[in-house]
């Protein structure tokens, strides 16, 4: 992850779970296996040259194994 999440996700939503997934033999492969949902929310970010930016952030996320593969879907200020 090339940059922080500062304070809490707000607005948390899954949009994809099950077979709506388009790879949870990679994320079983890499993180184990568990029940992947696809998951949605805003929040700060710091980037890596010290900027604060409110963001839209996507990642993926199992019960027991916790949140992965956070990424920047676009930027909301």
């Amino acid at each position: 992850m090339w940059f922080e999440i500062l304070g809490d996700i707000q607005g948390v939503e899954t949009f994809a779970s099950g077979r709506g997934i388009r790879e949870p033999a990679r994320l079983q492969k890499v993180y184990g296996r568990g029940n992947w949902r696809k998951r949605k929310g805003v929040a700060e970010i710091r980037l890596p040259d010290g900027t604060v930016r409110l963001a839209e952030i996507h990642w993926y996320e199992a019960s027991g194994i916790g949140r992965r593969e956070f990424k920047i879907k676009r930027f909301l200020d």
